[in-house]
């Protein structure tokens, strides 16, 4: 049976080697889709394993989703897809995680506490802390700031799905934006200084909104995309953003520059393709696709579409 496409969070981060450091910026964080409730209800196939392409590191490390061992749960690997190794472990749904820009800890989503919650954990996994702890509503998609101090994130609390920042100890929770839409998937510029997200304050009838950006405290929003978009993604130099479009064979993977112009098709597939995650370098992006034994499988790209290769 072909699983419809999880809509997770793709993060770039920069190396824990501090020689690393300095040859990469940080990219900024993907869009993590927030959970419905009856996604909430839906019970796992065991038959069937997902795997989804979530952080890449200086360090050729990949953090992912899985639910290979029954629930979803947070994995990291190497770049190749060897050394597959479990962080989290627990009856709860573990997933979306964001690293911090020096690599030390990892943001995540966890439904541990009965609704869904933004933690953090040590890179190995431990040391595990609730940040937005508020057991009245769901919060979903988290993502550092460049300079580690903040973490945007998206949240039902005011009764639509609406764009937070907190202090990267959870707090100082403030909302930036203020609107009838759902607004759902921050992602910082490497600069630090705007948040590209999903929108549907245009109305369509299509399966996503469109591609948003704004300063970094919720001023200037401006459209991007005209055309139903989803899960934008800026490249480590500021200059491109990767997302996903639907196409009549599901979600192929674009590019395009940071004003909305110039946008590309990268994957080409008959198969749903989707959450485009830069390397650190900008030359490559890791994306998940169903093309093969129809589970979702994460693969990688050159930044120009070629050498698309499965890693898992």
């Amino acid at each position: 049976m072909k699983k419809s496409l999880k809509l997770l969070l793709l993060v770039l981060i920069p190396v824990m080697s501090i020689s690393l450091v300095v040859m990469f910026s940080l990219s900024g964080c993907r869009r993590a889709e927030e959970i419905t409730d009856k996604q909430e209800e839906e019970a796992l196939d065991e038959s069937e394993t997902e795997e989804i392409a979530e952080e890449i590191t200086t360090e050729s490390k990949i953090a992912f989703t899985s639910d290979r061992d029954g629930n979803m749960e947070i994995y990291i690997m190497n770049v190749d897809g060897s050394e597959q190794t479990r962080l989290t472990d627990n009856p709860a749904r573990d997933e979306y995680p964001s690293f911090s820009p020096d690599g030390s800890k990892i943001a995540f989503l966890s439904n541990r506490d009965e609704n869904f919650e933004i933690y953090v954990m040590d890179y190995d996994g431990s040391s595990q802390v609730n940040l937005t702890n508020n057991p009245a509503t769901n919060n979903f998609s988290p993502c550092f700031s460049p300079d580690g101090s903040k973490i945007a994130f998206v949240s039902l609390r005011d009764g639509n799905y609406e764009i937070y920042i907190m202090n990267a100890d959870g707090s100082e929770q403030t909302r930036l934006t203020d609107n009838s839409a759902k607004d759902s998937g921050p992602c910082f510029s490497p600069d630090g200084s705007k948040i590209v997200f999903e929108s549907d304050q245009t109305p369509n009838t299509g399966c996503c909104g469109e591609i948003y950006v704004m300063n970094a405290d919720g001023s200037e929003q401006t459209r991007l995309t005209d055309n139903l978009a989803k899960g934008p993604c800026f490249s480590p130099d500021g200059s491109k953003i990767a997302f996903e479009f639907p196409e009549w064979n599901g979600f192929e993977i674009y590019i395009m520059d940071v004003d909305g112009s110039r946008q590309v098709n990268l994957t080409n597939s008959p198969y749903a393709d989707g959450l485009p995650c830069f390397s650190p370098d900008g030359s490559k992006i890791a994306f998940e696709s169903c093309r093969d034994e129809n589970d979702y499988e994460i693969y990688i790209m050159n930044v120009n579409g070629s050498g698309q290769t499965r890693l898992t």
